[in-house]
């Protein structure tokens, strides 16, 4: 058994409690949360409570959810556990299990998390996911359909931080538990969105060919009338239509490519600002990142920089628009402007370290122009160490 010294979700609830002069039974009736459980996890009888309740406890205190939870542990594989286990309800005491979370308090919780996600807090997602699932479960099995939104964007959730993670097998199972949670609803565009981010675990796992032919099928079974449907249909179709583009792209298919990004910048033509919807994205930035992407696969260094001229940065969440960077910086290699991809590449280092640390393309990127270079200038060299490149 390793025992750690580390502040427990205990320890700072009592100390912030104590900071702001309240009783526990004051505390339990400004936040609605039961006394008995607040007693609990200041003594060490229970280390997490329902995600609701821990964000109800939060407000009351005037402190961020990340005040509770504290520092994220990167090596929890909770959320792992989760989604291989999905009968149990992480989070979730016996003691309450019997209480149905309120519904609308429970996607405000997923919603939360969701924004935490697309800020690039992928730490803090992974300390409160674990809880958010266990408890859209419990709701289910509690309310039927009604619940089966939550479920659904929480098991989404937990497919696109998995992938973040390289989890790849494990992202595909929690997208395929996200559809069967959706098929339980009464939201068919949801179904259809969650599609999409299964073809991306697909992708992720080198499925290509599965993943185009599936995005695909689901493209041409929901395609809507382009000049006149809902925005948020063209945005759930539009992210299928990307998904088979970057799947043509890892095959250097450029007449499929070519294809794809025709079909999106069609859609794309009635937005005039970037969508989320169901936690997907599209519009027009979207697009040219995307298309940026697929001709820097096929090695169409023109198209690729031209492309991305129309991918405007504040369109985009930090961490994405820093990964859309070292395309435009592979595309300049690619051209022989290898001062120019440098000057790129520190930019994108500049807007996520972590990102750029961990992505393999920025490894590709680095790595030739270290060969490429007659002179490696020293920030090239340090980001050679940082991507652990010898030499």
């Amino acid at each position: 058994m390793i025992v750690s010294d580390a502040p427990t979700i205990g320890d700072r609830l009592k100390l912030l409690r104590h900071e702001r002069s309240m009783t526990r039974r004051e505390l339990a009736d400004r936040s609605g949360v039961n006394t008995d459980v607040i007693e609990k996890l200041e003594h060490g009888r229970r280390q997490t409570a329902r995600a609701t309740w821990l964000m109800r406890l939060a407000g009351t205190l005037r402190t961020e959810l990340s005040g509770l939870l504290g520092r994220p542990r990167p090596e929890d594989s909770a959320v792992r556990d989760a989604v291989t286990a999905p009968e149990s309800t992480p989070g979730v005491d016996p003691d309450d299990a019997g209480e149905a979370p309120d519904v609308g308090e429970l996607r405000a919780a997923v919603t939360d998390a969701w924004r935490a996600y697309w800020s690039g807090d992928l730490p803090h997602v992974a300390m409160r996911l674990p809880g958010l699932i266990g408890e859209t479960r419990l709701a289910y099995l509690g309310l039927g359909p009604r619940a089966a939104t939550p479920l659904a964007d929480a098991h989404h959730l937990a497919a696109r931080l998995l992938s973040s993670l390289g989890e790849t097998d494990l992202a595909a199972l929690a997208a395929q538990e996200a559809i069967q949670a959706a098929e339980r609803g009464d939201d068919e565009l949801r179904w259809t969105a969650l599609h999409g981010s299964y073809c991306s675990a697909l992708l992720h796992q080198h499925l290509t060919g599965v993943c185009e032919t599936h995005a695909v099928h689901i493209a041409e079974d929901t395609e809507p009338p382009l000049g006149a449907a809902e925005l948020r249909r063209l945005t759930v179709w539009g992210n299928l239509i990307l998904t088979a583009m970057a799947a043509a792209g890892t095959t250097t298919r450029a007449g499929a490519v070519h294809d794809y990004v025709g079909l999106a910048r069609s859609a794309a033509g009635r937005f005039d600002r970037e969508h989320l919807d169901y936690h997907v994205r599209f519009g027009p930035s979207e697009v040219a990142m995307h298309a940026t992407h697929a001709y820097t696969l096929l090695r169409e260094p023109g198209l690729a920089l031209r492309a991305s001229c129309a991918v405007h940065r504040e369109d985009l969440p930090r961490a994405m628009y820093g990964r859309h960077l070292l395309d435009v910086a592979q595309a300049q290699a690619q051209l022989m402007d290898l001062r120019a991809a440098e000057s790129t590449l520190q930019e994108a280092e500049s807007l996520s370290r972590r990102s750029f640390r961990d992505h393999g393309p920025a490894y590709a990127v680095v790595g030739e122009l270290v060969e490429e270079m007659a002179h490696v200038s020293p920030d090239l060299r340090r980001m050679a160490q940082e991507v652990a490149i010898e030499g």
